[in-house]
């Protein structure tokens, strides 16, 4: 009995240390929302969009920790502040030059990028800059526990109370404007909730990574299935357990967490590419020898008879 009690307590350990609690409730409340919103952002072909807003974030926690030090409510103003300036920045000035809206939004979240850097020597607390670009999940504070609930919170219900308009705006933006959806509001709340979602992941792993969180479960569901339903869910739920599976695992092999998280969510998408059912590289290759092999048999299965066509006389 006791060599099954051991192991038990041993994966039962980080319950016994109140950080890890605040981490894993973190972890699970942020994974399942950003794969949720996930879901929306990759059939939108945002995924790049979502990189430069994940950069963007910088410069607004520079200013943030410079005025109120290093307050969650003070650091999530300053991040969606931030992001929404470069994104909506880069749609001006798109709209009144002749670039496209991917180089204008690339151009100033790298700007934004380099003047956050800049910025964060001029804190009026001392930062580790490594601290915002790669997170600390460990040192996850009731505050940062209070803005994943409210972001799980406002997230989650959103997109299910406008899922129709927005799939409209989605798969057919011209089909949503002839009945009467506000395309323009749509894609800017959108907007809005992927900042939201890449600052509440800030504390678990950073700027850098936050995108992870939000473009890789998507991406993994994505591989897995056709059903928008399915993808919605199943993005949530690899992203939860992705999370909090990264977490864990980080524990117990002494490694960084945000990194950990990060790569188990590739391991999935790995697994996904090479063997998803439908659309996995390997099951697509085994399936096409087995094809072939069935049409190789039929055809040497007809080799030695001879087809005659009705109504034809034969002679020998």
């Amino acid at each position: 009995m006791s060599c099954l009690i051991q192991p038990l307590h041993s994966l039962l350990e980080p319950l016994d240390y109140a950080f890890m609690q605040r981490a894993l409730l973190s972890c699970a409340l942020i994974g399942f929302t950003n794969g949720f919103l996930g879901t929306f952002i990759i059939l939108r072909r945002q995924a790049l969009l979502a990189d430069a807003l994940s950069h963007s974030l910088l410069p607004g926690l520079a200013v943030a920790a410079m005025i109120v030090g290093l307050s969650p409510g003070g650091l999530l103003l300053g991040g969606l502040v931030a992001a929404l300036l470069v994104a909506l920045g880069g749609q001006l000035m798109a709209r009144n030059s002749r670039l496209k809206d991917e180089t204008a939004v690339a151009s100033l979240y790298i700007i934004a990028f380099a003047l956050g850097i800049v910025l964060i020597r001029f804190a009026r607390v001392k930062v580790d800059l490594t601290h915002f670009l790669f997170g600390n999940i460990l040192g996850v504070a009731n505050g940062d526990l209070w803005i994943a609930y409210g972001a799980a919170s406002l997230t989650l219900s959103l997109l299910v109370l406008f899922q129709r308009p927005l799939l409209l705006v989605l798969f057919d933006a011209a089909v949503a404007r002839a009945s009467g959806i506000k395309v323009g509001w749509i894609e800017t709340g959108l907007l809005a909730l992927t900042v939201l979602g890449l600052v509440a992941s800030l504390q678990a792993v950073g700027v850098l990574l936050s995108l992870g969180l939000l473009i890789l479960p998507a991406a993994t569901a994505y591989l897995l299935t056709d059903s928008f339903t399915r993808m919605l869910w199943s993005g949530a739920f690899l992203g939860m357990t992705s999370a909090v599976g990264g977490l864990l695992l980080s524990f117990f092999a002494n490694i960084p967490s945000g990194p950990c998280i990060v790569l188990l969510m590739a391991v999935f998408l790995g697994a996904a590419y090479l063997f998803s059912p439908r659309y996995g590289v390997l099951s697509r290759m085994i399936k096409g020898r087995h094809f072939h092999k069935e049409s190789l048999e039929r055809w040497e299965g007809h080799q030695g008879h001879d087809h005659q066509v009705p109504g034809s006389d034969s002679k020998h």
